[in-house]
């Protein structure tokens, strides 16, 4: 088995995981469990052994869950500046430079940032900015 075939298995299953514990049932099912082993440890007077496997258990599903959904995230995050890279990329009027601005250096940022400021600033100030009209297909 190649390895990218062992990584694309491995990123289905954490996305299988992360989509069914993000659902309601999920949240409800880990609040019963919760409960009945706390009856349990009430009814059982509270044993040492009880409550350091359930500390081991939560910690080891905390930790796993917390490469699940980074993993999840940053899927989503890439998939979303994807997209948005695309939109810039074919808007005719859009600042090129902001095309896979999250590699630029800490310097280059700052400066779009403060273009993009004054910008805004301009535009609350009520100063005229060209506007530009896209085409609109006449079917619509």
């Amino acid at each position: 088995m190649s390895i990218i075939s062992r990584r694309r298995r491995l990123s289905r299953g954490l996305h299988w995981i992360g989509d069914m514990t993000s659902r309601a049932g999920a949240s409800l099912l880990a609040t019963v469990v919760i409960i009945v082993f706390a009856v349990a440890l009430t009814l059982d007077h509270f044993p040492m052994n009880w409550e350091t496997t359930f500390s081991a258990i939560t910690s080891a599903v905390t930790l796993v869950m917390l490469f699940v959904v980074q993993h999840t995230q940053s899927r989503h995050q890439m998939a979303l500046q994807l997209k948005l890279d695309e939109l810039i990329r074919t808007s005719p009027v859009a600042d090129d430079q902001l095309v896979h601005i999250e590699i630029a250096d800490d310097a280059e940022i700052d400066d779009l940032k403060r273009s993009q400021q004054a910008l805004h600033e301009a535009i609350r100030d009520g100063e005229s900015i060209e506007v530009v009209e896209f085409y609109r297909h006449p079917d619509k």
